[in-house]
Order: C-alpha cells, then structure tokens, then sequence
C-alpha cells in the first residue's frame, strides 16, 4: 500500500480494479485545515484523465505492471497494431485514445515499451524522446524571423507541429513525446 506521501507523478496506483498513472500531483494547504493532494491521474486501460483529490488518511494500491517490449507495425482507422519484437506473427491493437497525445509520434517500427496489468496489455510507453524526419515545411512568413517565430511542419508519420522557422525539409528533429513539442534540430 502506498501512503500519501509516497503519492508523486509517475507512480501507479489501483482505483476500483483499474491502473491509474499519476500525471499530476499538487500539495494543497488550507489555513487552518490540513493538506491534501490535487491529483490529474489517467487510467492506463482507457486511456481517459480524471481529477482526483487525495487526503492524508487515504492509501492506495500499487498497480503490479508488468514491461514487455513490442513495435509498432501501423495505424488503420484509429486502431495502432503492435507486434512483439522477437515474433513479429503475434500482433495486439490499441486505440489512439487509449495512449493519448503521445500516438501521435509514432513511426513504423519504432520499438515502444507495453504495460501489461492482470496478463493483459493495456497500454503502450513512448520514449520521452524520439526522432522524425520533416517531409514538408511552410514558408515563413517575410519578416517574421523573431526568435520566437514558428511555422507548421509535417512530419514522416502525417502529424502536423509547429517548430522553429529554421527547420527545413529532411532535416531529422528531436521531439518530446511526453509534451508534444520540438526540442532539436539532429540531422543524423
């Protein structure tokens, strides 16, 4: 059982039979009151966010996830089809919902982490960081070289981002798959 001190993002914890990861934990204290715990946690088999707030007599379950690793094989009208790596014959699907904001930098072949709760794979964890090649760039804007400047670029998977004014096309960029954001030019 965890305790609520023990209660930080990252951890993942049981709420009626379902995994929940903590992707947001906020100390609240009220005057004369006591403190308690301002959580966002998303449930790891759904996919779904909810708000949660957590007092100092409550204890949670540490969900028993199990790690396995699996390649992404392709995407087909919002279903992702995943393989295991070392039998490509033995494929599973997930949603985009299920994994959220992070599926939209996946690439074929890229090898990804499962979380299996109860035997069952539930979901699927992108590095925090990956690599994608730029395959079409706008034009930017004359005059609007600020350093704050952007423009939307398209990536080798299809997903539409902004990134700095700077980046052409085939130049190869780091991403943050956690944020959603541009973090480096490579060009490996």
């Amino acid at each position: 059982m965890l305790s609520y001190s023990e209660l930080e993002r990252g951890k993942i914890i049981t709420i009626n039979d379902q995994p929940y990861e903590i992707v947001e934990a906020q100390s609240v204290f009220k005057g004369r009151g006591h403190s308690y715990l301002q959580t966002k946690l998303k449930n790891l088999a759904t996919g779904g966010v909810i708000t949660k707030t957590i007092q100092p007599r409550d204890s949670f379950e540490e969900a028993d996830i199990a790690k396995k690793e699996a390649k992404f094989i392709y995407e087909n009208k919002g279903k992702l089809v995943f393989s295991e790596v070392k039998n490509p014959s033995n494929r599973f699907e997930l949603t985009a919902e299920q994994i959220g904001e992070e599926s939209r930098f996946l690439k074929t072949n890229e090898v990804v982490e499962t979380l299996l709760f109860n035997d069952k794979i539930i979901n699927v964890k992108l590095p925090i960081k990956v690599q994608l090649k730029v395959i079409e760039v706008t034009p930017g804007v004359k005059g609007d070289r600020a350093a704050s400047g952007n423009k939307a670029i398209t990536l080798e998977n299809g997903t539409v981002m902004n990134a700095p004014l700077f980046i052409n096309e085939n130049d190869i960029i780091e991403i943050n798959t956690e944020r959603g954001e541009y973090v480096r030019r490579t060009n490996e």
